[in-house]
């Protein structure tokens, strides 16, 4: 397993999908899955450092990959305000695409491109998110 420290910036969601591509890749994931995880983990970031933190974001996102028998599981730790995506309702996609907000759909398409999506939060360690993506031949 490796793991990587990225300062809590949007500048730094670059280097974090590159991390991410690295270790996809490694695993042996297609194209496609390496873009579903890297999608996912942007988002995952991304909602860490505008929602989480906010503002001030003084702290870090620990990144890490483990490169399983059948795909890639990425865990991300955080200290943030706790936040369980998991629990987020799916949006309503029946309405027109003129109604769909253009922001808020992130944790859907997180959980639609990830196999596992999975939460924990306590007051010692933080918030962890672990995501799976299996290899689909």
């Amino acid at each position: 397993m490796s793991t990587q420290r990225f300062s809590c910036s949007l500048n730094n969601l670059e280097k974090i999908c590159d991390y991410i591509s690295c270790c996809a890749n490694d695993a042996g994931l297609t194209e496609a899955e390496v873009y579903a995880v890297q999608l996912a983990v942007d988002e995952a970031a991304t909602n860490i450092i505008e929602h989480g933190y906010g503002e001030e974001c003084p702290s870090r996102i620990d990144i890490s990959c483990e490169i399983l028998e059948d795909g890639l599981k990425v865990v991300i730790y955080d200290d943030a305000r706790p936040f369980d995506p998991t629990t987020v309702p799916e949006p309503e996609i029946k309405v027109s695409l003129e109604e769909i907000k253009p922001r808020g759909l992130g944790i859907f398409f997180m959980r639609k491109m990830m196999d596992e999506v999975k939460y924990e939060s306590s007051p010692d360690k933080g918030n962890t998110l672990t995501m799976i993506k299996h290899h689909h031949q």
